[in-house]
């Protein structure tokens, strides 16, 4: 009767092929599905890609404003023109002539707020 290291021996001889499959199948499968496999380093891939779009949209939209801020400090035509529009500023001797705009003239009708609102 052989002993159990001999007969653990054997056996680990005899299946030495299968157990090397085994262990290759296992590796594989870490290395597509694992936490840091190619499927998960193809999703950070993505994320980094959107992460860089919203990066170069911000990066536009911020280049826009401190244009808008460069002109309104510079730009008296631009300060004039806000005055003008949003304030409703006039220079010495001008007359300001407000129109109201009639109800549906400049209103969406698919935007809900821009619909008429009804006085009881």
């Amino acid at each position: 009767m052989l002993g159990f290291t001999e007969q653990l021996g054997q056996f680990l001889s005899r299946n030495l092929n299968w157990f090397l499959i085994v262990a290759l199948a296992a590796l594989l499968l870490q290395d597509i599905f694992g936490t840091h496999g190619v499927l998960a380093m193809r999703q950070s891939q993505l994320q980094a890609a959107e992460i860089r779009k919203k990066i170069d949209q911000l990066d536009s939209e911020n280049q826009k404003l401190q244009d808008r801020v460069k002109s309104l400090k510079t730009d008296p035509t631009a300060i004039e023109k806000i005055a003008r529009e949003e304030m409703g500023l006039a220079r010495p001797g001008e007359y300001i002539f407000k129109i109201p705009e009639r109800p549906g003239d400049a209103a969406d009708p698919a935007d809900p707020s821009n619909k008429p609102q009804r006085n009881p």
